[in-house]
């Protein structure tokens, strides 16, 4: 009998296992593929390793603009491959070896709800406590003519192992995974074209910031298609309707479906068990809680946040509360980053959701360049830091940033969200001089 029972080990999973297994529970955790579940296998890593090669060919061609001469930089995919492949793999073994420190059980198996507090993998059951689903997520399959079983067209899984550059590529999708892509194969010479049924890229970030993302990714010579709509492939073709009702055409060496992702939720016993669920994913509460007592959920089969870093804090409220602490998802709070490059990195609420909301506000939208650290970095570049603020009572509602390495202090900005800190609390904060960071901290204090 365990305490806990993980189905899953993505970030979500594994990190709760291992978290309630240092509580001092007996915990197990079940996965049919391999540990580190699609955010290290075949999403978050790889696509980061991937553009942070990508990055290091612009840095090579960007080099006489720092005083250094070099030779024409070419970028070879074979050895980007292998240095994602070994990185991935000495992650997966790390995961590995933080579920033995915490004494988590690790079963390389499916397993399903078998009744309640009981799981099945591999025809024998086990029984426990609670049972965490964590199962994640796979590219989402739209029934768009031409779209499956087609060698040309490729989604975020199997775009991932090419070991050569395309010459041309459609991205179906502005969203973060299409950005992503286009941002890397632009980098490395790729002709890349992306259609996006909505009349903007980038849909859930802030409208000014994804404006000058978009003009930012132009260019480097990507082309948009926007409020357009995919009707057919027809092998390396692609068939849309633009704004105006006409129909488009788009060849590209490879077609890349990036129209987001779906939850996986087939063959786990949940309409069985009796566990509530949409079309997005299985119904959680703030705490983690499914309709079914001892069922919880965690990541992205919720549907709720698909990050990796929401799944983890979702799987540890989701312990807390099982084994008795108080804990709460705080939706609000939670950052997020595209690592195009430029990066975009935002958290909390965006202008039109203000407005839509119809709630009072401030706003500062500074240059990254009040940072001096920012000039020193980025030679001939632009960024924008944009704060919005209660106007009533002060407090930070929304940060969003586009620019250099925006992503790695979006944390800072996520406290100030997270603890409702005012203009007046960041002001007495000290930031490291020089660093970017003090971007944000100028901005805030702007207001």
């Amino acid at each position: 009998m365990y305490d806990l029972i993980v189905i899953g080990a993505g970030p979500g999973g594994y990190e709760a296992a291992a978290y309630a297994a240092k509580l001092g529970k007996k915990v197990a955790l079940f996965e049919k593929n391999e540990l580190g579940g699609t955010c290290l296998n075949v999403g978050c890593i790889p696509t980061k390793t991937l553009l942070r090669s990508a990055k290091t060919l612009e840095e090579c061609r960007a080099a006489a603009k720092y005083g250094v001469t070099t030779a024409a930089p070419t970028l070879d995919m074979k050895a980007v491959q292998a240095r994602k492949n070994k990185i991935v793999s000495t992650l997966v073994r790390a995961v590995g070896g933080m579920e033995k420190r915490a004494g988590v059980e690790v079963i390389k198996a499916e397993a399903k709800l078998a009744g309640k507090g009981k799981v099945e993998a591999a025809g024998k059951v086990y029984e426990a406590a609670n049972i965490l689903i964590a199962t994640g997520s796979v590219p989402a399959c739209p029934p768009i003519p031409g779209l499956r079983d087609n060698p040309k067209v490729l989604d975020s899984t199997g775009i991932l192992a090419l070991d050569t550059i395309p010459e041309k590529l459609v991205i179906i999708g502005g969203g973060v995974i299409g950005l992503e892509f286009a941002s890397f194969f632009a980098t490395c010479g790729t002709k890349v074209d992306i259609v996006e049924m909505l009349p903007k890229i980038a849909p859930v970030v802030d409208s000014e910031i994804a404006k000058q993302l978009m003009a930012e990714m132009k260019k480097q010579g990507v082309e948009f298609h926007l409020s357009c709509k995919v009707t057919h492939i027809e092998g390396d073709v692609l068939h849309y309707t633009d704004p105006e009702g006409k129909e488009q055409t788009l060849q590209g060496t490879y077609i890349l479906s990036a129209i987001g992702r779906s939850p996986v939720m087939k063959g786990l016993g949940l309409e069985e068990a009796g566990v509530a669920t949409t079309r997005k994913g299985i119904t959680t509460d703030e705490f983690g809680k499914t309709n079914v007592a001892g069922i919880w959920a965690c990541g992205d089969v919720t549907g709720r946040c698909l990050l990796a870093h929401a799944a983890t804090r979702e799987g540890f409220v989701a312990v807390n509360n099982m084994f008795g602490k108080p804990d709460r998802m705080r939706y609000n709070a939670v950052p997020s980053v595209i690592y195009t490059h430029p990066e975009v990195a935002q958290v909390g609420v965006t202008e039109d959701e203000l407005k839509a909301k119809g709630i009072e506000y401030k706003k500062a939208v500074m240059p990254m360049a009040i940072a001096g650290r920012f000039m020193v970095d980025n030679e001939g570049a632009n960024g924008t830091v944009k704060v919005l603020t209660d106007a009533k009572y002060g407090n930070v509602l929304g940060v969003h940033m586009i620019g250099g390495c925006c992503g790695e202090f979006i944390a800072s900005a996520t406290a100030m969200v997270e603890t409702e800190q005012r203009a007046d609390d960041v002001a007495a904060i000290i930031f490291p001089h020089p660093t970017n960071s003090e971007a944000l901290k100028l901005s805030v204090t702007e207001l």
